[in-house]
């Protein structure tokens, strides 16, 4: 009993002493993290999550992993130190959790150590960052799964799509990115005209469209330029597609095409072609 007493007040103590500062450790860290996030957002207050500079995505991804990193050893740290006063410091009691950590490793650590090599080449090579918009193929899914990023971790990366589902994807997994918020988006409209239509005609009306788009102070906030008609882009024996493109700030090229295709459905309706749209 005397020894027990003993062990409470000496190692019983201790351990418990390193837990409480594990944790303490872990919220000052994610503490410190938040506020180092809030100041890259605090540039950005009169934009859009989603319209930030490359340097500040790739700033709040890189954030975010080295919080993972410091608390992963953090608490490994704090781990070691709990089993030393456990009595795990000696060969014998180390045996079984050697065997358990082996087997561990055996069956998991190929995956987790791919899972972090992509996930550190992803981040140094700005491949994508917090609040792009991605659409991200998968091995072993034939669907590719596409949202905004809200998290990247050495690990994983975390989406939310359309329909505000969170998408997690192991890094490791990873078949090919295809980033649709670098630097600059661009939004395409087709738009399809009876063949017999005079194009010289439509291409005036996309010109004056998008002329006026441009001068429109909502839609020049998020355009980098004015839009252009890039001419014929299809043509069959009935119709034809004449294509118009617009450069975009990034993730605003959704927006920025809802928007120019009511503005050529209401110009093209007033001269009397709504019917070849």
């Amino acid at each position: 009993m005397t020894a027990n007493l003993a062990w409470l007040r000496s190692a019983g103590l201790e351990i418990v002493l390193y837990v409480v500062g594990g944790m303490l450790f872990g919220r000052l860290t994610q503490f410190v993290r938040d506020r180092i996030t809030r100041r890259i957002d605090a540039g950005f207050q009169s934009s859009d999550s989603l319209v930030r500079s490359e340097a500040a995505k790739h700033r709040h991804a890189l954030a975010q992993v080295i919080t993972w990193v410091v608390l992963s050893i953090g608490y490994f740290l704090v781990a070691l130190q709990v089993l030393k006063r456990l009595g795990f410091d000696q060969l014998n009691g180390l045996v079984a959790p050697a065997a358990v950590l082996g087997a561990a490793v055996g069956f998991g650590a190929q995956r987790v150590v791919q899972d972090l090599l992509a996930g550190f080449f992803l981040i140094t090579e700005r491949q994508y960052g917090f609040g792009d918009v991605v659409r991200i193929a998968v091995t072993g899914q034939s669907e590719p799964a596409e949202g905004t990023v809200e998290d990247v971790t050495l690990r994983i990366t975390t989406l939310r799509n359309a329909d505000g589902e969170v998408i997690t994807v192991p890094n490791g997994q990873i078949v090919k990115v295809t980033n649709l918020s670098k630097d600059w988006a661009r939004a395409a409209i087709d738009v399809p005209v009876k063949a017999t239509a005079d194009i010289n005609k439509i291409n005036e009306i996309l010109h004056d469209v998008g002329a006026k788009a441009f001068q429109d102070r909502t839609l020049k906030s998020l355009l980098l330029d004015e839009p252009t008609v890039m001419g014929l882009e299809d043509l069959t024996v009935d119709q034809m597609n004449i294509r118009m493109v617009a450069r975009t700030l990034p993730g605003k090229q959704f927006e920025v095409g809802r928007e120019l295709r009511v503005r050529v459905a209401a110009a093209l309706r007033r001269e009397g072609m709504s019917e070849n749209a």
